[in-house]
């Protein structure tokens, strides 16, 4: 199953009154249980590529369909419920909200697409032990590592079951031996649940891992490796 098709896709920004090419007509589609890695250099529109993909941004050009709707056909609303849905986000800088704790992060998407506040808690408390994080609910991300605010932020895009889960830069901030827990837990959940891991890095190690890569370049697609 298809569950990202992009076609002739075009983004360019406005910066004084310039245009700057970010995107310059690529096309790429990912399979269901796909582990792949979009790499690049910085400014080569890795990450512009995954914001399109994720409904944060809009295209000047071209054609996005997630598991077959094409995105530019929704609404402002539509968008916003099809990732809640179908889309879960890691961040570099994990984007947990600071007030709340590791099981009301872990639960508040769910809250969003309406799930009831018990049937919540239950699921997020399943998702934190799956990470590795039981018992650890009601610690703030202030009082965690890193590596844990990681696996808090893992457990909350996983937690709606999405079909796919794009991580932008997820291992930047940690030291190696902690970004290695990171990837092998999510290689772990990507086999068991064939969720679909799209990357956006120039880590290294986060290539290692990825059964697929896409070069990028000046938004143009340099090349690709199966492994």
């Amino acid at each position: 199953m298809t569950v990202v098709e992009a076609q002739n896709l075009v983004k360019d920004y406005s910066t004084n009154g310039l245009t700057v090419p970010a995107l310059r007509g690529i096309s790429l589609s990912f399979e269901r249980g796909e582990f792949a890695a979009i790499v690049g250099p910085s400014g080569s529109g890795k990450s512009t590529f995954l914001h399109l993909v994720g409904c944060l941004d809009v295209l000047t050009s071209g054609e996005i369909r997630i598991e077959g709707t094409d995105i530019s056909t929704l609404s402002q609303k539509e968008l916003a419920f099809l990732r809640r849905q179908k889309i879960g986000f890691i961040f570099q800088a994990y984007n947990l909200i600071p007030v709340l704790t590791a099981l009301e992060n872990v639960s508040f998407p769910l809250t969003l697409l309406g799930v009831d506040r018990k049937e919540a808690k239950r699921m997020a408390e399943v998702a934190l032990a799956t990470v590795g994080l039981e018992g650890m609910g009601n610690r703030k991300p202030k009082e965690m590592s890193g590596g844990q605010q990681q696996r808090v932020a893992i457990a909350r895009a996983l937690v709606k079951q999405p079909s796919l889960v794009l991580a932008d830069e997820p291992t930047a901030n940690l030291d190696s031996k902690t970004g290695s827990e990171i990837l092998e837990l999510m290689l772990s959940l990507n086999r068991t649940h064939g969720t679909t891991f799209l990357f956006s890095t120039h880590d290294k190690m986060v290539m290692e891992y990825a059964r697929r890569l896409v070069y990028l370049r000046d938004g143009i697609v340099e090349g690709e490796e199966r492994r």
